[in-house]
């Protein structure tokens, strides 16, 4: 029981050092002193917002049905832009008349 009152007296002592430290804004100590009960929560337990790798979980027992990333390359490979779409087929900053008019000419 000492150690937890000994470790409250720390937070505290560096909720208020980072306090002291930002100027002492008024009206703002327990803020402070949060976010030192957070840094010491994440000191105490450096894993706990980490989540299982679902592939690591079955030892690699259970195979993916199909790849993640092929799937998502294969969605891409069909369109690309042209005169009739939306995107991608004009440049993005103003040019010259002359040089826009080639570039019409090209698409």
């Amino acid at each position: 029981m000492a150690n937890k009152t000994t470790s409250e007296r720390e937070i505290h002592a560096h909720g208020l050092r980072m306090w002291r430290e930002d100027g002492a804004p008024a009206g703002r100590e327990a803020e402070y002193l949060e976010r030192a009960r957070e840094l010491q929560a994440i000191t105490d337990n450096p894993t706990a917002g980490l989540l299982p790798n679902p592939m690591t979980q079955h030892g690699g027992a259970i195979p993916p049905v199909e790849p993640v990333e092929e799937a998502a390359i294969e969605e891409n490979l069909g369109e690309f832009p042209n005169r009739m779409t939306d995107q991608g087929d004009r440049p993005a900053a103003p040019m010259p008349r002359k040089k826009a008019e080639r570039f019409l000419r090209e698409t």
